[in-house]
């Protein structure tokens, strides 16, 4: 069907989701995401009952609708790229290296719990790479222990993070020992599904949580934050924000891991380099 005027977004009414969808998630919206926008905003009409964007839009500002729109309105402006064992040398340094410095001496059963945060968890390959790696070294190490914190402003990923249901080559680029440690495949094999194995899903707690929030309900004392390729849709100010309250959250010592092309460069903070995009908290 061709779409019709009131289905295009007005420049105005861009501006005014641009601004609130900044205000609320730190994401930028940039004119030239317009398109993109309007894609994503029409699969709401149907399920709020308008016949077009302008409607929806008029609704959203002129009749209130904001304040119950909001989750379903950052749900379906967020994008959730996401992979198992994603730039895999920060796994390696949580084992090899972040590990043995914070466990120290302590002779084994009577280690901590351990407490990592994924502040941006998308799907839930991230955490869950995260407790496969850990599981497999609590085999070499009894009495490991750790707990993971998974969270995302947006509901609909962390449904399917909760659910550990992928598409079967999804899982590709987890190793064959853990794949077969972790990963159920479906019994039914034409569906070409897998499944996180119920002992890792329950290593792992999701929740949703706004990085752009003043306070964050988190422990004070997490050994190790991964906020990974979240930055980049934040501008400096907002960086900054963000990167001194995850620093709140870390305990002395504890390490802060971001994405490849994130940096900390102009930023005043109590952290200083461990490794690629990896930083200690003083």
């Amino acid at each position: 069907m061709p779409i019709e005027e009131g289905d295009h977004l007005h420049p105005r009414d861009f501006a005014r989701l641009a601004s609130f969808i900044e205000e609320y998630s730190g994401i930028k919206m940039p004119a030239g995401k317009a398109t993109m926008l309007e894609g994503r905003l029409r699969r709401r009409l149907r399920a709020t009952g308008h016949q077009n964007l302008r409607q929806y839009c008029a609704y959203l500002f002129e009749q209130n609708g904001i304040e119950a729109e909001t989750v379903h309105l950052i749900d379906a402006v967020t994008t959730n790229k996401t992979e198992f064992f994603r730039e895999p040398e920060h796994f390696r340094f949580l084992t090899e290296r972040a590990l043995p410095r914070i466990l120290g001496s302590a002779p084994p059963g009577s280690f901590r719990p351990l407490k990592i945060w994924s502040a941006a968890s998308s799907t839930g390959a991230e955490p869950y790479t995260i407790a496969m790696v850990l599981a497999d070294k609590a085999r070499q190490m009894p009495g490991l222990r750790f707990d993971v914190l998974a969270t995302d402003i947006c509901t609909e990923v962390l449904e399917t993070a909760v659910a550990g249901i992928y598409p079967e080559a999804m899982a590709q680029p987890v190793p064959e020992p853990l794949r077969r440690a972790y990963v159920l495949r479906s019994k039914d094999r034409s569906r070409q599904l897998v499944r996180i194995a119920p002992a890792l899903r329950a290593k792992v707690r999701f929740g949703r949580l706004n990085l752009m929030d003043e306070q964050y309900p988190v422990d004070t004392d997490m050994d190790v934050i991964f906020c990974r390729n979240i930055l980049i849709y934040f501008d400096k100010p907002v960086q900054a924000a963000v990167l001194s309250r995850l620093c709140a959250h870390l305990r002395r010592g504890g390490y802060l891991i971001l994405g490849h092309s994130e940096s900390l460069a102009g930023f005043h903070l109590p952290l200083e380099p461990a490794g690629p995009t990896v930083f200690q908290r003083l």
